[in-house]
Order: C-alpha cells, then sequence, then structure tokens
C-alpha cells in the first residue's frame, strides 16, 4: 500500500492546453520550456557548467578557486526541480505519494553510489598509498548518506587533508539526500498551513535565511562545520524551492510580469557574468564565503534557472545557448561524473610518480582521471543507471541472479562472476583498512618524542659543570645565561650554526613531523608545534612564550601549511614581538594550493625587510625530492624529515653573527 500524504487544493498551476504538445519542431505549451516528459531545457547546459566547475577545481584549484560552487548550483537546482516535481504530483493527485517519491530517489542515486563506493574501495586495497586510510567511516556516511556528519565528528576539512579521503566529495551527496528525506513531508505541511502561495514562498525564504544566517554565525569558529552541515548549508536548496513555489501560481508566475520579458535576458546575462565572478574569485577558506559569497552564487543560480524555466519556448536565445549537445551530454551524466571524478583522480594521483603542479606528469595525471572519469560515468550511465530508472531493483536484481546461475549466455555470467568478486574483495579491503594515515602515525611518533623528552628529568650539575657533561636544557626552557652547554656546530664552509640549547622552533604539522629530526640533529632545541594550527595560532604561541620568558635567541618559525600567509601582517606582528635582537629563520611551505606562491613571495619580502631574518628554502628543496613525502602530498616522510632539518641547518648558518 502506497504512503501518501494528502494535500487538497493546495497548490494551482497555470491552466495547460489540453492537447499535448506536437514532437515535430520541439514544440512546447506556451510560456514555458518544457520539453517531452516535462523536462525544462537549458538545465541540462546548468548542470554540465556545475560540474565542470568542480572538476576544475579538483584538477586544478588555482584556475577555479571559487570552482568548489559547483555544489550550490546543484544545490539550487535539486530543491528547484524535487519541489517542482512534488507541487505538479499534489495539482494532478491531489497528494505526495512518499513511498513512490523515495523510490524513484533510490533508483536514480543507489545504483552509481553504490558501484563508485566498491570499484574504488577495491582499487584502493590494490594500489595502497593510504587510500584506505578512515575507508570504514566513509563507506559508512556514503551508504546511509550521513557523510557529512560524520566528517564533521571526526574533524575533517573538505579544503585540508593528513590523508587522502576516497569520498570526501560525497558530503554533499549526503545534504540533499536528507532534503529528499525531508522535505516533501515538510512541504506538505507547508501546504496545508498556508493559504497563499507569497506565504508559502515567505515562509521557505525564511528557512533560507535562517540556514545563511547560521552559516555566517557560526563559520567564526572554522569552516569545516558550517561548509558541511545540512542546517548551514541548506538555503540553495530552499531558495531552489522557493522559486518553484513561485512559479507553480499564476500569482506569483514571472511569466505573467511584463517587465519579466524584457529583462530575463539581461538578468540571466547578469546572474551568468557574477556567477563566473565567483567561480573565478571565491576563496572557500575565506570569510567572505561564509558571510554572504556562497549564498550570492545561489540567488544568482537562482535567477539563471527562473531565466531558464520562464522561456517562451525552444528557439530562445538562452534555451539554445545551454542546450548545446556537448552540455546536455554532461548535464545528463553530471552525477556519476561528481561520484567518480574525486576517487579516480585520487588512485591515478597515487599510481603514477609524484609531480609537481603544472610539470608535464601533473598535466597526465589531470587528463587521464578526466578521461577515465568521463568513461567510467558514461557506462554507468548507459548500463547501469539507466537500465535500474527504466526496470527497478527487482528486476535488476533478478537479472543479475539469472545471470549468476548460468542461465544466461557467457558475457553476463562473467560479468555477474566479477560482481561477486569485487563484493567478496570490498569486504576484505574494509576488514584490513588501516585507521591512520601514515602521516599521522608520524604526527603521533613525534608527539610522543616530545612528551618524552618534557617528562626528562637531568641530574643537578654544579655551576659550569654543563659545559662538561654536554647535559641539556630541558625543552622549552633557556639555557640559564652565560653557560655554555653544548658547543655550536662547525659547517664546513666555516659559518657557525646554533646549538639546539640556543633555539625554539613555533610551527604547525609540517614542524611536528620533522621534530625528531631537529632533535636529533640540535640536542636541547625547543619545539612548540601542533597541527592544523594557522598564523595567528602561532602569534598567540609567540605571546604566551614570550610571557613566560622561554624563547630563545635564535627562533625558527615553519608556519603556513593550512592556510599559507596571504596578508603577511601575522609575520610582520610575530617579527616586532619577537624583536630585532633575536635572529629569525622562516621557512618557506609546499603544498598543491594555489596560494602558495604567493605566501612564500609575502614571506620572502617580509625576510628583505629584517636583517635578522633569513628564509630556509624547503619548497625548492622538496619540489626536487618529492619521492621524499607522505601519500598526501604535503608532509615529508622518514627520510624527508631529515631533508627537512638539513633546510634549517643550511638557514641557520647564514644568520647574522650576534
Amino acid at each position: 500500500m502506497a504512503v501518501v500524504t494528502e494535500v487538497q487544493g493546495a497548490v494551482r498551476e497555470p491552466a495547460r492546453p489540453r492537447t499535448a504538445p506536437r514532437r515535430h519542431g520541439r514544440r512546447f505549451p506556451s510560456g514555458t520550456a518544457s520539453a517531452k516528459r516535462g523536462r525544462i531545457l537549458g538545465l541540462d547546459g546548468l548542470r554540465a557548467l556545475a560540474v565542470l566547475g568542480v572538476l576544475i577545481f579538483h584538477l586544478r584549484p588555482s584556475t577555479l578557486p571559487g570552482g568548489y560552487l559547483g555544489v550550490d548550483i546543484f544545490f539550487v537546482l535539486s530543491g528547484f526541480l524535487i519541489t517542482t516535481l512534488l507541487v505538479r504530483e499534489v495539482n494532478e493527485h491531489g497528494r505526495i505519494d512518499l513511498k513512490g517519491f523515495w523510490t524513484r530517489r533510490a533508483r536514480r542515486l543507489l545504483p552509481a553510489l553504490v558501484l563508485v563506493v566498491v570499484v574504488s574501495t577495491v582499487i584502493g586495497l590494490a594500489v595502497g598509498d593510504d587510500l584506505l586510510v578512515d575507508i570504514r567511516r566513509q563507506v559508512l556516511g556514503a551508504l546511509t548518506f550521513s557523510n557529512n556528519w560524520l566528517e564533521i565528528g571526526a574533524g575533517s576539512s573538505y579544503f585540508t587533508h593528513t590523508a587522502p579521503q576516497l569520498f570526501v566529495n560525497f558530503w554533499s551527496l549526503a545534504v540533499e539526500e536528507q532534503f529528499y528525506l525531508v522535505w516533501p513531508v515538510l512541504l506538505a505541511v507547508i501546504l496545508a498551513v498556508t493559504r497563499t502561495a507569497k506565504q508559502r514562498i515567505g515562509l521557505v525564504l525564511g528557512l533560507a535565511g535562517i540556514s545563511a544566517t547560521l552559516m555566517a554565525l557560526l563559520a567564526v569558529g572554522g569552516v569545516t562545520r558550517v561548509y558541511y552541515g545540512t542546517d548551514t548549508h541548506a538555503f540553495g536548496l530552499m531558495i531552489g524551492a522557493a522559486l518553484a513555489l513561485a512559479l507553480s501560481n499564476p500569482e506569483t508566475d514571472l511569466r505573467r510580469f511584463a517587465a519579466w520579458a524584457r529583462l530575463r535576458i539581461p538578468l540571466a546575462i547578469g546572474a551568468g557574468v557574477g556567477l563566473l565572478a565567483l567561480l573565478l574569485t571565491l576563496d572557500g577558506e575565506g570569510a567572505f564565503a561564509y558571510r554572504g559569497g556562497i549564498l550570492l552564487a545561489a540567488i544568482l543560480t537562482a535567477t539563471l534557472v527562473a531565466s531558464l524555466a520562464t522561456a517562451p519556448g525552444a528557439h530562445d536565445g538562452l534555451i539554445r545557448a545551454f542546450s548545446a549537445r556537448p552540455m546536455v551530454w554532461l548535464g545528463e551524466r553530471s552525477y556519476g561524473i561528481y561520484l567518480w571524478h574525486w576517487p579516480v583522480l585520487l588512485i591515478v594521483t597515487a599510481v603514477l610518480p609524484s609531480a609537481l603542479p603544472d610539470s608535464p606528469t601533473s598535466w597526465l595525471v589531470r587528463a587521464l582521471a578526466l578521461v577515465l572519469t568521463l568513461a567510467a560515468s558514461a557506462a554507468s550511465y548507459r548500463w547501469l543507471e539507466q537500465p535500474v530508472r527504466k526496470h527497478g531493483f527487482r528486476q535488476s536484481v533478478r537479472q543479475a541472479r539469472v545471470a549468476l546461475l548460468g542461465a544466461a549466455p557467457l558475457r553476463p555470467r562473467i560479468l555477474a562472476g566479477a560482481a561477486a568478486v569485487l563484493v567478496v574483495v570490498f569486504g576484505l579491503a574494509l576488514a584490513v583498512a588501516p585507521d591512520k594515515s601514515q602521516v599521522e602515525i608520524q604526527l603521533e611518533q613525534a608527539a610522543q618524542a616530545l612528551e618524552n623528552e618534557s617528562a626528562a628529568v637531568n641530574p643537578p650539575t654544579e655551576p659550569g659543570e654543563g659545559a662538561a657533561t654536554g647535559e641539556a636544557a630541558p625543552s622549552g626552557e633557556a639555557a640559564p645565561s652565560g653557560e655554555v652547554v653544548q658547543e655550536a656546530t662547525e659547517q664546513p664552509s666555516g659559518a657557525t650554526v646554533p646549538a639546539g640549547e640556543e633555539i625554539t622552533a613555533f610551527g604547525d604539522s609540517m614542524l611536528y613531523v620533522a621534530s625528531p629530526a631537529l632533535k636529533a640533529d640540535f640536542p636541547g632545541i625547543a619545539i612548540d608545534a601542533k597541527s592544523n594550527r594557522q598564523w595567528p595560532d602561532i602569534v598567540a604561541a609567540i605571546e604566551t612564550a614570550l610571557a613566560a620568558g622561554t624563547v630563545r635567541d635564535v627562533v625558527i618559525i615553519a608556519a603556513g601549511t593550512n592556510a599559507g600567509l596571504r596578508d603577511p601582517a601575522p609575520l610582520e606582528q610575530a617579527l616586532e614581538l619577537l624583536g630585532p635582537d633575536r635572529r629569525v629563520v622562516l621557512v618557506t611551505i609546499y603544498h598543491s594550493s594555489s596560494w602558495i606562491g604567493e605566501s612564500n613571495e609575502n614571506m620572502a619580502a617580509v625576510a628583505a625587510n629584517h636583517p635578522n631574518v633569513v628564509v630556509a628554502d624547503w619548497y625548492g628543496t622538496i619540489t626536487q625530492n618529492l619521492d621524499q613525502l607522505q601519500p598526501d602530498g604535503v608532509h615529508p616522510d622518514m627520510d624527508g624529515m631529515y631533508l627537512f632539518s638539513d633546510v634549517v641547518t643550511a638557514a641557520l648558518a647564514k644568520l647574522p653573527a650576534q
């Protein structure tokens, strides 16, 4: 028995012609851009733009820093289309068939998703290279559409990772599926308790406003929570839903306003230009994105959707622009492309040799990932997604069972057998998957080394004994004034390198990972390093250490791994706090992010204005030794951490004599 929600007489659509539109010449009812089967022409082109934005953002972030907004374009489209379907069902049948709606959504979403999860996990097992770290949590989140909340609970970030996450992009599918689950019921309630279209639209826009406000307010504590959160990122879906409600009622239908016919194309062009500007410039880790930027992208997208949905016919110039054959092809397969592209990119990156950004090898990685993504999504669309949507789960399972039992030609039996093997290996991959990445393991080892040193108690010494015994001052404490506790290291060039007891180091996860090598090369060095630190945190750590009197004469700062140094002000503040009498080494950063070049240039420019500051060129060194990086492509491995120490040592040797 169907589960239905009765909503009698809640919404009225404009009267439709009794005769069906002729297919010849692609004619449609007056005042709509609907194709046969009720499709709205041009929306596939908008889907194509959305998925292209995400693709470019992940393949080469510096080309399209705001490409992640493609997800928000999808949100607006989903809110609009789903609400349009639900309102149409209410108008035609007086009710919403919840079971039928959720079944159709499951047929649309689950086949491709399960295929991507199983195949990617199995390949990840074969490739290794940290691809299966936390895979059990990721698979659980993907298959239950709870990925976003599980990742929030785990403290993950969409923009920075210590391990490659195969299904990091599935967070948006979770948000949409949660919307599909809740929205039909909520919409039925809204239709039942309101009397006019304006009331419904106002209520839905109010929900959008609450969501956008929550994003702006909660972004102060970090972007991951507000980016992944269903409550804080639902405004695009609500804006799309409000637009659908507006166009479904004669009272609010834009087509009834004469001014709309004149302004539709100019508004669409303006919205397109504005959206392109955001795609090209909106930093996903900047404050503006969460305090109006993403909301603006959703509003501009809704303007484009409204312009397409109210087009007078298939020959409209805007419709033609968004209905080019390649755009339609991409739009129809955009769901599969979105699912496949990120796992494919990680797998190809892991298989091919490490490469510098924009090197020939890196372009090969991108090209191969793109080709494989399009091929996989096209195959999935033709042989899995469309058949399941047409025949349903039962018929598809029945055909698979027949093939597996042998009552079918050879090729289907081979495919069915391969599917069974995939499922078995998939289970094995989940069983043996590691819980920690190599970076996390190395971070823990560094933390243990720091803890062991801080807990060590030096035997008491008489004044002057330090020079004889070579005992080091405890980590974090300055050596007593005038006491020489370790001879300085003499470099082959004759330059003198400060001893460990003269050095205090501040940094983020990069320094944390490299700390064992620094402690081996500089016994007695004081290291203050924590993962996920950004430059304001470094300034605060320096202030705290200065207040405690534990900052030594030589200071190493290795920071910026998480967000770079796009604004040199925090560095200037840190140097001002340390004063001109302390000698400082700044370590450049290496990352695949678009802000690396700018950050290192800012660091060099600041150092040039301070005679007591030198730069350790970690970026220049590691780019020649990419094989000494962890699988995350950012942090050094065991060999790399000693290379990091060598780079710091070379910079220390260049410090001006005291």
